[in-house]
């Protein structure tokens, strides 16, 4: 069977997915060459592509990082792949540490990690242990919709509450809501804060682009009703997609700002190892007219590649047009008053809550 045929074929099973094929996983040694068997396919034959969720047995849940990009050391991941399926996501590639695709695998091979909690408690009882902030949400959405079913991430957040541990949560996920009444007793004490993340206000460009994931209007709803629950919430424009989503910054920072945002901040289009080829085929076939426009802008910002990951330049680009959005994105969030730090989450509340059976301190 030839490729397009192939790819036709899987974009057929894979209605209201992002990806339109499985790219080949990096580390296999073994490579799949499609051949036509003689027998004809029509799209109707093939079954619609499900997701799947398998358990892992985990021995760490805290993962450690040490980029000069990121403000912070140390996150939590409760699942593996995200069914949120957004084509541009730079987390696809970790699936082939998996030996799964970054393409369609990522949105429908998902791994849950249901001892996360259990885990979590253990290291932050551990001696050795040195509270900071963790992340959640850096690299797949905890608030992901198997997250309704599995209450993994409701799990953590009780112990990081238990334990009166900072966290900072991002997300495009409203499931968040569900957790507004753990979350809105740690800001209480300063233990928490939420970036949502908004790429497009327009219904029509998020549905091809983020299939899965709660419309616009919905994550704005979500800022309000977090921000009401006296939750500060960060509007993310990110990732800001060069002549099909630049022209909206302005327009989010103010929707989200009267929705009740207090900060923002936002990140340009950045494409690693696979998610480069899966990112032009699908702009190709969703926005044929724009596609050569799209892909020069983003060579432009990364140093006439499709990717450049230099450390300080790969989150906001190079150049001419980085840096006039950088300009517009700085002349918008004074005028609206958004701020672009906030003030370092406590840790010196940090401690470790009696377990049954543990003598109480007598002082």
């Amino acid at each position: 069977m030839a490729g397009k045929d192939v790819e036709h074929l899987l974009g057929a099973r894979a209605r209201g997915r992002a990806a339109g094929s499985n790219p080949q996983v990096r580390f296999d040694p073994l490579a799949r060459v499609w051949a036509d068997d003689g027998w004809d396919r029509a799209e109707d034959d093939l079954p619609v592509l499900r997701t799947e969720v398998s358990d892992e047995r985990i021995s760490r849940v805290i993962t450690r990082n040490t980029s000069p990009d990121l403000n912070f050391d140390r996150s939590i991941n409760p699942y593996r792949g995200c069914e949120h399926g957004c084509i541009y996501c730079f987390a696809r590639p970790s699936h082939a540490y998996l030996g799964l695709s970054p393409g369609l695998d990522f949105e429908t091979r998902l791994v849950a990690r249901p001892g996360a909690a259990a885990q979590l408690e253990k290291e932050l009882r551990a001696r050795s242990y040195r509270v900071a902030t963790i992340a959640i949400g850096t690299n797949t959405d905890a608030y992901q919709p198997i997250e309704k079913e599995r209450e993994i991430m409701r799990d953590c957040l009780k112990v990081l509450r238990d334990f009166r541990h900072p966290v900072g949560i991002v997300t495009k996920g409203s499931l968040i809501e569900r957790d507004a009444d753990i979350l809105s007793d740690m800001a209480a004490e300063g233990l928490v804060r939420v970036g949502i993340s908004v790429t497009t206000l327009e219904p029509a460009i998020s549905r091809k682009m983020e299939p899965r994931v709660p419309g616009p209007a919905r994550r704005l709803q979500t800022i309000r009703r977090l921000t009401d629950a006296g939750i500060p919430v960060r509007v993310m424009v990110s990732p800001i997609v060069p002549a099909l989503t630049d022209h909206e910054m302005e327009a989010i920072l103010e929707a989200a700002r009267d929705a009740g945002a207090i900060a923002a901040s936002s990140i340009v289009l950045r494409l690693p190892r696979e998610v480069a080829s899966l990112f032009r085929d699908w702009v190709e076939a969703e926005f044929p007219d724009r596609a050569a426009r799209i892909m020069g802008r983003v060579r432009e910002l990364h140093g006439g590649r499709d990717y450049d990951p230099e450390w300080g330049t790969r989150m906001r680009g190079q150049g001419h047009w980085a840096a006039l959005m950088k300009s517009r994105f700085d002349v918008a969030v004074r005028r609206l008053g958004l701020k672009t730090t906030l003030p370092p989450l406590r840790t010196g509340l940090f401690r470790a809550p009696p377990r049954p059976g543990d003598q109480l301190s007598l002082f």
